[in-house]
């Protein structure tokens, strides 16, 4: 898809179509009046014959309007003025493109992000609009034999700007917004890919095909035997019922300067979760192949920053492992020595991603970070809190956790800070070992954070758990992207890049 932006008058476009806004009840938006003033009424007098009442998400497709050069017109509802927020806008663009990508316009003008959003301003309605685009067109057809494709599929859009002056800012907006949504396709694409063939070795080839593009990242992993060495028994147990050997993949983007304190992001890679010896529920186990979603994630954003080849030190971890049941797997009741010298009592092997990411998130204690933020599909409980619109942040330090929040808003990738109080530390207690690996029914997303922060007391520490955004289920399952809007974002403020007018 190629996307551009200018700044221009309707009248004068000559395109396979033009998109233009319609408020309830009939009110053109101001573009819509100049194309209505030059077609004589001929737009006024449909919509008062009530062939479009401006509703969001109505379309009214029009043909050889007089005095239009361009071929097609496209009215889109956009609901009452005074009452269009961001998630609106999203929703309206995304039906847009899919209407535009359905009538054979191979290339439109879109004057939608012309449109005023409350609280948000020509970048944001720009980017958004590039990455609502990319999201409504991606497909994962690679492992399909027959893929029936449109004749005529949209390949170009314009984004209209209201004055000169904000081309520039457009611009802007066009460049981050094709970065995150390489990066939120590559997340999909792996998160997508069946178990069978995305293992632990498929995320570092994934990883090693970013490295041979862009010269500012370099790839490394730790194999099982490394793992040995470095005493990630706690890492290797979880791997240990799989014929998959387990890899942790280190992806380091170097823009700042030589000595400059990376951030650290790790992702959690587990690439099928049957649950182990404490096997999952046979409906919906296919899904357990998202259970990598952290890594995919990770990946993802370290392929945004990469594009935009951010002026700053970034560590990408993904920490690649599956669990399955075997006669070697790990057991309940096993009690497990970490990276870190602390024990752990297994009281279920499906609690396995606190197993794997407490091993890595010692591991980068020698990169002497300036901060570390983990990313895992960890907890259905987080589910339960959240449901499936937000993410779940937890922090042992507050600025970090406000700067995440604030990415989240920034970027429309919703997420939530959740307490990592110490009173819920309590639940992990073992009487045999330093800590169990299960904190029981209640706060159970608290309880595998607080699991998670004995691990991180060495620096600055925030966790997410996507386990209700990283996918959607069902029929129509498939990887969402999330969460790398919000951490490349994240990274974009860190780096100092400007993102409002």
């Amino acid at each position: 898809m190629e996307f551009s932006v200018k700044s221009g008058s309707p009248e004068k476009q000559r395109s396979a179509c033009i998109v233009v806004g319609v408020f309830e009840p009939r009110r053109l938006t101001s573009v819509a009046e100049q194309l209505d003033i030059i077609s004589e009424g001929y737009i006024s007098n449909l919509l008062r014959r009530g062939d479009l009442e401006g509703q969001a998400g109505q379309m009214l497709l029009l043909h050889h309007v007089p005095n239009i050069l361009s071929e097609r017109v496209l009215l889109v509802g956009c609901g009452k003025e005074r009452e269009l927020d961001e998630r609106q806008y999203k929703q309206i663009i995304s039906k847009t493109v899919k209407k535009l990508n359905e009538t054979g316009s191979m290339e439109a003008v879109s004057f939608l992000t012309e449109l005023h959003v409350k609280g948000r301003d020509t970048y944001w309605k720009v980017r958004q609009a590039v990455e609502a685009t990319q999201d409504t067109l991606y497909t994962f057809l690679q492992l399909k034999t027959k893929k029936d494709g449109l004749r005529r599929p949209l390949r170009k859009i314009v984004f209209n700007v209201s004055t000169r002056r904000e081309l520039s800012i457009g611009e802007r907006a066009l460049e981050h917004g094709l970065a995150v949504a390489q990066g939120s396709k590559t997340a999909k694409d792996v998160a997508n890919m069946p178990p069978n063939i995305c293992n632990p070795k498929y995320l570092l080839e994934q990883a090693e095909i970013l490295a041979a593009i862009y010269d500012n990242l370099h790839v490394s992993s730790v194999n099982e035997k490394q793992m040995v060495d470095l005493e990630m028994h706690s890492y290797l147990a979880v791997g240990r019922g799989s014929v998959n050997e387990s890899i942790m993949t280190i992806m380091e983007h170097k823009g700042g300067p030589s000595g400059q304190a990376p951030i650290v992001l790790v992702g959690k890679g587990l690439t099928f979760d049957s649950g182990g010896i404490s096997l999952k529920a046979g409906e919906g186990m296919d899904e357990m192949k998202y259970d990598m979603g952290g890594a995919a994630g990770v990946l993802g954003a370290m392929h945004t920053i990469s594009a935009l080849n951010l002026p700053i030190n970034i560590v990408g971890i993904l920490a690649g492992c599956e669990n399955m049941p075997d006669a070697n797997a790990y057991r309940p009741g096993d009690i497990l020595t970490t990276m870190s010298g602390q024990t752990v009592e297994v009281l279920n092997t499906d609690a396995e991603g606190r197993l794997v990411l407490c091993d890595a998130l010692t591991y980068v204690e020698r990169f002497d970070p300036e901060l570390v933020v983990d990313v895992a599909t960890l907890t259905g409980a987080c589910v339960v809190a959240l449901g499936k619109h937000a993410s779940a942040v937890f922090s042992n330090h507050n600025p970090l956790a406000h700067e995440l929040i604030n990415a989240s808003e920034q970027s429309g990738d919703k997420a939530w800070r959740l307490p990592l109080w110490d009173e819920y530390q309590d639940q992990i207690e073992s009487p045999f070992a330093d800590m169990s690996n299960l904190g029981g029914r209640g706060a159970g997303a608290i309880t595998a954070a607080c699991f998670l922060s004995r691990f991180t007391r060495k620096y600055n520490w925030a966790h997410m758990d996507i386990a209700g955004t990283a996918w959607v289920g069902g029929k129509n399952k498939g990887s969402t992207g999330r969460p790398v809007p919000m951490l490349s974002q994240f990274l974009i403020n860190r780096a100092g890049i400007e993102t409002e007018d």
